[in-house]
C-alpha cells in the first residue's frame, strides 16, 4: 500500500462489487423502476464526465498521478468529486433498482467510504495545488455539498 488511506480504495471495490449479490427484489413498481433508471443514467454519465475530463491522470487512490493538472473546469465546476457522485448515484439508482433491503446497507457504507475518501484526497490536492486548490475548494462543494476545506 502506498498510503495508509488506501484502504478506503479496497474498501470502495469490495462494496461495489456487494452490489451485485444476487436475490429477489422485495420491492418493485413501475415508477419506481423509471426513477430508479433515470438515477442511474444520470450517475454514469456524472462519473464518465468525470472520468473523460481526468483523463489519464485518473487513479483510485487519494493520492493525485504524478504531473497531474487541476480540474477546475467542465464537471468539475459543480462538484470537485464528479466520479464519486456518479458512483454515488449510478449505484443508488441500481439498488433502488434492484429492490433489495440489504443493498441499501451496502449503499450507506460505500457513501461513507466515499465521503471519507474525498475528504482524504481534498488533503493530498491541497498539498499538492496549494492555494488554487484552496480557492477552487472555496467556490466548488465536495461532492453535492461542503465547501472549502474541513
Amino acid at each position: 500500500m502506498r498510503h495508509r488511506s488506501d484502504w478506503l480504495v479496497i474498501a470502495q471495490f469490495v462494496l461495489l462489487a456487494l452490489l451485485l449479490l444476487p436475490g429477489d427484489p422485495v420491492w418493485g413498481s413501475a415508477w419506481l423502476m423509471g426513477v430508479a433508471a433515470a438515477v442511474g443514467i444520470v450517475g454514469l454519465a456524472v462519473a464518465g464526465a468525470g472520468i473523460a475530463a481526468l483523463g489519464r491522470d485518473i487513479v483510485p487512490w487519494v493520492a493525485p498521478k504524478d504531473g497531474a493538472s487541476l480540474r477546475t473546469g467542465g464537471v468539475f465546476r459543480l462538484t470537485r468529486n464528479p466520479v464519486y457522485l456518479g458512483i454515488l448515484l449510478g449505484s443508488l439508482g441500481w439498488v433502488a433498482w434492484r429492490g433489495r433491503v440489504e443493498l441499501i446497507v451496502v449503499w450507506v457504507l460505500l457513501a461513507a467510504v466515499l465521503i471519507t475518501k474525498a475528504h482524504v484526497e481534498q488533503r493530498f490536492l491541497l498539498e499538492t495545488f496549494g492555494d488554487d486548490y484552496r480557492q477552487y475548494a472555496n467556490r466548488t462543494p465536495l461532492i453535492l455539498w461542503g465547501r472549502g476545506i474541513r
